[in-house]
């Protein structure tokens, strides 16, 4: 089998980007897209201060996604990127919008679906971050419910001592309810219902997409598919987190349906913080699985996965294909490499950083003190594809490949 996501650099012609198209899809965020305007906007320039570079930002013109303009200036060539967000903020926010009680019946739900099928148990042989950050709610939740129950015992104990047990019971229930409400309000502090959300939206269908996500998957690859006649030199899928899933099943449409013109623009895609095992490993991953295989295996696009091992919300290092069970011998991507945090940050920050896991889990679209071979403004908006950039190549050694997933059966 050729060594993945390689590629040979006498095959490969670079091809100076002067135009660019850019998308990038969120992961489970609820946020406004003008969040990432602003961090596109503070990081690059902090970047392009370390590195000598120039790049500036101004406002998008036309219609179509919200997103920005990028002029920027590197290697001395002068480049213009349009990105764009293809968010579905609106989705996160709807699918969290419930109840105390139905968060902690969603919680039930959640655990037993990945205990059941047999998930949990082979995503522990995988990375422990993710792990972690999935069993956290769990133990959070549960402390927030033994804390309000207990400061609704003594509720209950002192009202009793001074007038009915009854009504002791009466007093003790807005106690709980209130407390328990306090700390779903104040989630920011402790992500414990932001988490709990995000392990539980694809578990509800087992892995499946949701009829509203499979819906604006079909939205998105609309307009990356306009993107593809436009007159650009390369278009740009970027993934980060969740949203690098819906990345691949973007490309995996696109290409099926040929809707990549053949002399179009160079088609890319960069995933960032993949957390794809812990929706390839459910029995109704279906769709994903097959879309995983059938996207490793194009000779016409690039694919190119980042993550880091300080990265504790991410499967660093782990080929998505590979230990979903669905690589073949004709597996060609991704290729995958380390951001390497611990050696692109200087240990002042990354002691600073370290203990962030949702600050660390952002730091793909950040600057780096001393980048390596990865610098998101770089392929954002320098002169090189992505394919040309990391011709040559090769994953890094400590990668993960062998199957892991309980599951490999794929759509037809």
């Amino acid at each position: 089998m050729k060594q993945t996501g390689t590629a040979d650099p006498e095959e490969t012609m670079q091809r100076r980007v002067r135009r660019r198209r850019v998308f990038y899809i969120p992961g489970y965020d609820p946020f406004h897209p003008r969040r990432y305007r602003e961090l596109y906007r503070s990081e690059s320039r902090a970047q392009a201060a370390i590195s000598g570079y120039e790049i500036a930002q101004t406002p998008k013109k036309g219609e179509g996604p919200y997103g920005w303009h990028v002029e920027a200036t590197i290697d001395g060539a002068e480049v213009q990127s349009d990105v764009e967000v293809l968010y579905w903020s609106d989705i996160v926010r709807e699918s969290m919008n419930i109840s105390v009680a139905q968060a902690y019946w969603l919680l039930i739900r959640t655990a037993w679906v990945y205990i059941s099928s047999g998930s949990l148990w082979r995503l522990m042989r995988l990375r422990k971050g993710p792990l972690i950050a999935a069993f956290y709610p769990v133990g959070m939740l549960l402390l927030q419910l033994a804390i309000a129950l207990f400061a609704g015992s003594l509720a209950y104990a002192i009202v009793a001592v001074f007038a009915h047990p009854i009504v002791g019971v009466i007093a003790s229930w807005p106690v709980i309810a209130g407390i328990l409400r306090w700390f779903k309000r104040n989630d920011n502090r402790f992500y414990a219902y932001y988490l709990m959300h995000d392990y539980a939206y694809s578990s509800a269908t087992k892995g499946a997409n949701p009829p509203e996500l499979e819906a604006r998957i079909r939205s998105f690859g609309d307009e990356v598919a306009k993107a593809l006649t436009d007159d650009v030199d390369e278009v740009l899928v970027v993934g980060h987190s969740y949203g690098a899933h819906i990345g691949v099943s973007i490309l995996a449409d696109l290409l099926r349906e040929g809707r990549v013109p053949a002399n179009g623009p160079t088609l890319s895609l960069l995933t960032l913080g993949h957390v794809i095992p812990m929706v390839s490993f459910l029995p109704e991953a279906k769709r994903l699985r097959a879309d995983l295989r059938f996207l490793s295996e194009r000779d016409d696009i690039t694919w190119v996965d980042v993550t880091a091992p300080g990265d504790g919300c991410a499967f660093a290092l782990c080929d998505p294909v590979a230990v979903s069970g669905v690589a073949t011998e004709k597996q060609r991507w991704p290729l995958v490499f380390s951001a390497a945090f611990t050696q692109s940050l200087k240990p002042e920050t990354w002691k600073a950083k370290r203990w962030h896991f949702f600050q660390l889990h952002f730091q793909y679209l950040c600057a780096f003190d001393a980048p390596k071979d990865y610098d998101y403004f770089q392929i954002t908006a320098g002169p090189l594809t992505l394919g040309d950039r990391y011709a040559g190549r090769a994953s890094s050694k400590s990668l993960k490949r062998a199957p892991q997933s309980p599951h490999t059966s794929m759509a037809a």
